[in-house]
């Protein structure tokens, strides 16, 4: 076992320790028992924090990856990058003057909110998506246009395929990002644990800051796994990268 993967088993384990550590100390000290005095309140905050995550890291997605595409194309090229600078206001913008900008016009609640984290998780989509499909060598397109391939097929079959760990990872990097800034819907209106957590902090009440700081790290924690496994279905297995065994050497 090669000394790097012995310092990451360690650390891993090290931090694992500390997590339970961790759960041990609130349990006892009981800063979660509003989640068991109150589970109907929990879960209601649970389903509105999961909507707003869900609904805005979808349109998202679905905004980011066919404009991605569009200005990889030839002959719009050119308008990659003012498309990306124009995407990048969405972060560059803090994201309380983005919910306050949005509240204006949307008013208070739901919609605000979608709209904002929307804003907020376009820009590591697009950026992943236009970096994936430009980083596809380009004598594997000149391969393919050479057996004949459409540039629809050539798109289908080559370039979306290479390009799909970037995609990925730019998915999993705005949605987990959507988890922790979907707390800050709370101030205009749209639910979720950023009512346990600011009620905490005005307050100054651990049991309300860890019953909904907690359940939204271990729902990033979970979401991001989730996003990694379905690396395996999305991306077909002669481009997925194989696993480090433990000599340190690729399995």
């Amino acid at each position: 076992m090669s000394r790097q993967l012995l310092f990451t088993k360690i650390c891993k384990w090290t931090f694992t320790l500390l997590i339970v550590i961790f759960f041990i100390w609130a349990f006892t000290g009981g800063y979660f028992q509003i989640i068991f005095d109150r589970p109907q309140q929990f879960f209601h905050l649970l389903r509105q924090h999961v909507l707003m995550v869900a609904v805005s890291s979808a349109l998202a997605i679905a905004v980011a990856i066919p404009l991605g595409i569009f200005v990889t194309r030839p002959k719009f090229k050119k308008l990659e990058w003012i498309v990306l600078n124009t995407a990048n206001l969405g972060q560059t913008i803090p994201s309380i003057a983005i919910l306050a900008i949005v509240m204006t016009y949307l008013g208070i609640g739901f919609n605000s909110a979608v709209f904002a984290l929307f804003a907020f998780s376009v820009l590591p989509i697009l950026r992943n998506t236009v970096a994936g499909i430009n980083s596809v060598n380009p004598s594997l397109r000149d391969a393919a246009k050479g057996m004949g391939l459409t540039p629809a097929q050539v798109l289908r079959k080559v370039e979306m395929p290479n390009a799909m760990y970037p995609i990925m990872a730019g998915v999993r990097t705005a949605v987990v990002m959507n988890i922790g800034t979907a707390a800050l819907a709370y101030l205009v209106g749209g639910g979720g644990f950023g009512d346990y957590i600011f009620t905490g902090i005005v307050m100054r009440s651990n049991e309300y800051l860890l019953s909904g700081a907690v359940p939204v790290t271990l729902m990033a924690v979970l979401v991001d796994y989730m996003l990694r496994q379905s690396e395996r279905v999305l991306i077909p297995k002669g481009l997925q990268r194989s696993a480090p065994s433990d000599n340190g050497e690729a399995a």
